[in-house]
């Protein structure tokens, strides 16, 4: 190589072959994605070829009692195989229609369809009875303009029977037509692989890199070169984080990963660092004037986080919004009570409906379980539902030692305490953030004006209890800390998926990130 190393030819092949596969997969192949997979495809001809018991229930099925002519089931995946997600403009479909895939199948009519498995619970919204765009007519299903996020899935199960007149044999694949706007491949669904994560091209592209990394691996240990660079968000110390309990699921898991990643990054969480946002806040400002940081300098080693904006007179905070919240009330599952309308739910806390009867709901006194003061799920509850009415004087301050023979109002410390107070006390109304309360299994979500907590309700401004998620800092914190590592690490995908894994939404997702609240409101 005329005194080239070969070191040198390794490295330009490690920066070429990631270069070619990144090209050839979001320029060339397309960041959107829309496919699908048929995961079954049997008629009672193929059944009568197993043995068994149950191999002719296929052959006795019947439709307004009258036998199936050659019945089939078809179990359809539809996925998001793509980078990016993909939203209702995204479908290449005029804006009044509503549909946003068409499923044809030639030589059969559809008797019956079915979603059956969403990959996220706020998918089954999409497909509750009556939605527009949903439904079969003939051999042709039709479905919804789905929001799909990365990797989401939704499945298809459909009945069929053989159309008069057609005669062949077997029948042909089932026809999906859809597409999206700025898709690869031409934007128009693809029938997926086992592997849809890249194409065939670019997975030679990846297993000539791995190769490559080998080889690079092999040269270092060579030289004896033990570093090792650490990911650009990591720094290395020690982070406090204090402040909201409702978003402490997110904190706990988003430590967990940050430190497996950063080996010299410690962040150690406890049940008193998170005593609610009024007390992170005040906790990071009292720091700050206790150590007096000089002007233009903040601190690397501290975050809180609050359920809403600070008060005012703490100039030295500073916010960074990072998700949009949501919020439920929950009650004892011996309320009978399921769904209430923003007065009646206005009225319970104003004192005036003081028996679950009054709502329709059981013979039982309306059990207030608040959180303590200075509460960012309390604040939400009082600003964004109750219009900034005061709660009712607190008539107890033992939650266990309630005079069940009428209406009460106690309070408690943190969210975990409030569930399990509310499952227990009959009558019992509370509120608290939607992830955890839907892990709860002994209490019942309560609707509000017919709406449930999703992210699409309060984005349509239907659904009120929500709150802007908010980091703060005591002042600006140097780039290289692990403060603002940390604040990185929660902006990018893998922090996004944390947040999006218990119940919230990134706010850098919403149409306007630096203000954080849903479209509608």
């Amino acid at each position: 190589m005329n005194g080239v190393p070969w070191e040198s030819v390794i490295a330009v092949l490690g920066l070429a072959v990631p270069a070619a596969a990144a090209l050839w997969e979001f320029f060339l192949a397309g960041r959107k994605r829309l496919g699908y997979r048929v995961q079954m495809d049997t008629s009672a001809r193929d059944s009568a070829s197993s043995s068994g018991p149950e191999t002719g229930v296929l052959r006795r099925m019947q439709w307004d009692g009258a036998d199936l002519r050659d019945p089939s089931v078809v179990l359809l995946r539809i996925e998001n195989v793509g980078w990016t997600p993909i939203v209702e403009e995204d479908y290449v479909a005029p804006a009044n229609d509503v549909v946003g895939i068409r499923v044809a199948f030639p030589g059969r009519r559809v008797v019956g369809m079915v979603v059956t498995e969403c990959s996220h619970t706020v998918l089954r919204d999409f497909f509750a009875p009556g939605t527009p765009g949903l439904g079969a007519t003939d051999g042709v299903i039709r479905l919804p303009k789905v929001k799909l996020n990365r990797r989401a899935h939704y499945k298809v199960l459909a009945v069929l029977d053989r159309v008069p007149g057609f005669t062949e044999a077997d029948f042909p694949d089932p026809e999906v037509t859809a597409g999206v706007v700025g898709g690869g491949r031409g934007g128009t669904i693809k029938r997926t692989e086992y592997y849809p994560f890249a194409s065939r091209p670019v997975r030679w592209l990846l297993a000539v890199l791995v190769l490559v990394s080998v080889a690079q691996s092999v040269s270092t240990f060579a030289r004896g070169d033990e570093s090792v660079a650490a990911p650009l968000d990591c720094a290395e110390g020690t982070l406090r984080l204090t402040g909201s309990t409702a978003f402490k699921p997110v904190l706990e898991l988003a430590a967990e990963q940050y430190t497996k990643t950063c080996p010299d990054a410690r962040i150690p969480l406890s049940d008193s660092s998170f005593e609610g946002s009024v007390p992170g806040l005040d906790a990071l400002a009292a720091a700050g004037d206790g150590e007096e940081p000089e002007d233009g300098e903040g601190f690397g080693n501290r975050l809180t986080f609050s359920d809403g904006p600070k008060s005012d007179g703490r100039t030295r905070l500073l916010p960074r919004p990072v998700a949009l919240s949501l919020f439920t009330l929950v009650v004892n599952k011996d309320t009978g009570v399921q769904d209430l309308s923003l007065r009646q739910v206005r009225d319970v806390y104003a004192g005036k409906i003081t028996n679950w009867k009054q709502v329709g709901g059981a013979d039982l006194p309306v059990q207030l379980v608040s959180r303590n003061p200075g509460s960012g799920t309390r604040t939400a509850l009082q600003g964004q539902v109750l219009d900034d009415r005061p709660l009712l004087a607190v008539t107890t301050s033992d939650c266990k030692s309630m005079d069940m023979s009428r209406s009460n109002r106690c309070e408690v410390g943190k969210t975990p305490i409030l569930l399990d107070t509310v499952a227990s006390i009959p009558g019992a109304l509370g509120y608290s953030e939607v992830g955890t309360a839907a892990a709860h299994e002994d209490v019942r979500q309560v609707r509000i004006d017919g709406y449930p907590a999703t992210l699409e309700g309060a984005d349509q401004g239907a659904y009120p209890y929500w709150e802007t998620e908010i980091a703060y800092t005591y002042g600006e914190p140097p780039a290289d800390s692990i403060a603002a590592g940390f604040l990185r690490y929660l902006a990018n995908e893998v922090g996004k998926d944390v947040i999006r894994s218990k119940g919230h939404r990134p706010c850098s997702e919403l149409d306007k990130p630096l203000l954080c609240r849903p479209t509608g409101s």
